[in-house]
């Protein structure tokens, strides 16, 4: 049997003591209870607000949870490719955990969000960090700039003969200034720009896909939980 939230009127499961969707805790009436029966009991624990986050042991577990999942993203891991699913991931797991050491019955998608942020926002800067560190050392220490620049004018190469045929066809495009763009994309301020552009721009696509990913743990979790007696 499905009931609706007094609050936001959205569908609940007759057996879930939250609403998934704010939050709000739902109380159970009776009207047809014999004399002398007792009334049931929807849970037996303090009904807490399902929004809100107890941070020191959500953070100890989305520390624990970043640190794995900035290794597979960083540069380092041959994994790296699969970034955003490890990111997410990590912040579902996260919730998961925090979940089963707080013991809520229910925790709203936007809280899950929240950890699945912060998780992300962790990992993120780790593997960011670690990256950075490899390039620096491949660079200066290892004496692999050559290689490295090498490498680099490939790429800027390709994409400018890709960008080149595809503005060809559609009858637009400046050969002058892409000349230009290509000259500043293989200078060195360009190709640390470039680089650091990359950077932030993984690093948006982990939060966002943390904050997607806790929020999915959470959603996920709904209802599976029962209060303890």
């Amino acid at each position: 049997m499905e009931i609706t939230c007094k609050r936001c009127h959205q569908t609940i499961q007759a057996e879930n003591c939250y609403c998934p969707s704010c939050g709000l805790p739902q109380l159970l009436y009776a009207n047809d209870i014999a004399p002398g029966q007792a009334e049931p009991e929807r849970w037996n624990e303090v009904v807490r607000d399902a929004s809100e986050v107890e941070w020191k042991p959500a953070l100890r577990w989305c520390a624990l949870l970043a640190v794995p999942a900035g290794l597979l993203c960083s540069g380092l891991s041959p994994l790296s490719g699969m970034g955003l699913f490890w990111m997410a991931m990590a912040a579902a797991w996260s919730v998961s955990l925090y979940m089963r050491s707080q013991h809520p019955a229910w925790i709203t998608t936007g809280a899950g969000a929240r950890i699945g942020l912060v998780t992300g926002l962790l990992g993120g800067w780790l593997a960011i960090g670690i990256s950075g560190v490899a390039l620096f050392v491949q660079r200066y220490l290892l004496h692999h700039a050559s290689q490295m620049d090498a490498d680099w004018k490939a790429r800027v190469e390709a994409s400018q003969q890709m960008t080149l045929e595809m503005f060809s066809q559609m009858g637009m495009g400046n050969a002058a200034q892409m000349q230009a763009q290509k000259a500043w994309m293989l200078s060195p301020e360009g190709h640390a720009g470039m680089e650091v552009f990359g950077f932030i721009f993984s690093a948006a696509f982990f939060l966002l896909c943390a904050a997607a990913g806790g929020a999915l743990g959470a959603r996920m979790l709904a209802g599976r939980r029962k209060p303890e007696v």
